[in-house]
């Protein structure tokens, strides 16, 4: 059974469960008059198929070891595979080479070469970054043949990326502009990137083959048409075929990213789309009267950067999740969240992703609800919304009052985590019961 299957199969496919009722029990979701289109059909084709019709280099893959490479860098990034593949094909083209003639020589000569490449690079004003990615290309060809330069070559500013230096920062005000300028599917599309930190490549890959599913939300459940989350805030699963960083991970949705996803997919489902556990959570955009399975990174940066420019806000799609990394890191510094778990969301391996094993991808339940808290805790350094942030603060206010008042110091209320207290906790003790606890744990100090 393929990926789509028929609507007399769908309990069959996994409609029934994690939250998804038989078509018995939502007879409105299957398509009456409403014509499904046909997805295309993709055939395995190799990463090198792919760059030869998007390049203009594509003569080159006649040879067939750099059709070989290609499919070797894909293995880690199809994306690095085509960059790289742009980079050595423009050398190539500059200085009148063939790929294969750099086989025939000797490390010194590949050295000099090398080195005169980086000169004339700096004198036409190339970034250092652009620099060293033309480098890592070239080595990685040679590399890839048995070929190694040992000794070093020296880049100016080898990290420089002038083209970034003047884009905007993501602030609460420009996050809230870029919602009000976007429609629904772009509003999800971004309080992904910057609510949950998932890169543009998690909701759909390179050649849209594969992306994020319903089914990728465990607290997801749709019913009679309407949608709702079993728990807040609701965990994000990114399979391993999604990540970069090639492990699986888990981030959590927003209150603001799940009103817009709730919204988003009842409107898919009014329009006769039948919901199941495999259908992309972003649908892809259709062209010429035919989609893709899932959305491609590509369509999802040119959705996001069309409403960036209608707003005026100079700064890449990327830069939401780069917004989402710095605003878990403030969060962070204000004793909100754990840096294992602000690494851990943005899909790095850190300390948790070593507890992670081969057969079991599951973290213990208490690390996941505690996680689970502190993304609650970190919620208004997300949001686009200035009103939560002020009220947030004022009931810690109030709380870490209502323990000062109990004989509490500021800092036994920061060193034992009281503020982290829930509300019916902090309401049902009375002021002896507070003495007692304060005098307890002074006396377990002693």
């Amino acid at each position: 059974m393929g990926p789509w299957p028929s609507l007399d199969r769908a309990a069959a496919s996994g409609a029934v469960g994690r939250g998804f009722k038989s078509l018995r029990a939502r007879p409105h979701l299957v398509p009456g008059p409403v014509t499904l289109k046909k997805t295309i059909a993709h055939a395995f084709v190799q990463a090198s198929d792919k760059v030869q019709l998007r390049s203009k280099y594509k003569p080159l893959l006649e040879d067939e070891r750099v059709r070989k490479w290609v499919d070797y860098v894909a293995r880690g990034s199809s994306v690095t595979a085509q960059v790289y593949f742009r980079r050595l094909g423009r050398v190539c083209e500059e200085k009148g080479l063939l790929p294969s003639e750099l086989l025939n020589k000797d490390e010194e000569w590949l050295w000099n070469f090398l080195n005169d490449l980086v000169s004339e690079m700096e004198i036409k004003g190339k970034a250092g970054g652009y620099i060293q990615s033309t480098l890592k290309a070239i080595k990685s060809w040679l590399s890839f043949n048995g070929i190694e330069i040992r000794r070093k070559l020296k880049v100016k500013r080898a990290n420089d990326t002038p083209t970034l230096r003047g884009n905007q920062p993501i602030t609460t005000f420009l996050l809230r502009q870029l919602y009000s300028a976007s429609p629904l599917k772009v509003k999800c599309i971004i309080s992904l990137l910057a609510g949950s930190g998932i890169r543009p490549e998690v909701i759909g890959k390179d050649d849209g083959s594969d992306g994020l599913r319903l089914g990728d939300i465990p607290e997801l459940e749709i019913e009679e048409g309407r949608v709702k989350f079993r728990k807040t805030p609701p965990m994000l699963v990114v399979r391993q075929e999604l990540s970069k960083a090639g492990h699986q991970y888990f981030t959590f949705i927003t209150k603001e990213g799940c009103e817009y996803l709730s919204h988003y997919l009842v409107e898919r489902i009014k329009a006769g789309e039948l919901l199941t556990p495999s259908s992309p959570l972003i649908a892809p955009d259709v062209t010429k009267g035919a989609i893709r399975p899932f959305a491609t990174p590509w369509g999802v940066g040119r959705l996001v950067r069309k409403r960036l420019r209608q707003c005026g806000i100079k700064a890449r799609p990327y830069d939401l999740r780069t917004r989402f990394d710095t605003q878990l890191m403030l969060a962070e510094s204000h004793g909100k969240m754990l840096r294992d778990y602000r690494v851990f969301f943005m899909g790095h391996k850190g300390d948790i992703e070593h507890r992670y094993t081969v057969n079991r991808r599951n973290l213990p339940y208490e690390v996941v609800e505690d996680m689970r808290e502190a993304f609650q805790r970190s919620q208004r350094y997300l949001s686009s919304e200035v009103i939560g942030e002020d009220s947030e603060g004022l009931k810690e206010r109030a709380y870490r009052q209502l323990l000062i008042l109990a004989g509490f110091t500021d800092k036994e209320i920061d060193d034992q985590r009281l503020l982290d207290l829930k509300d019916e906790q902090l309401v049902s003790k009375n002021q002896g019961e507070v003495e007692a606890y304060r005098s307890s744990s002074r006396a377990g100090r002693q």
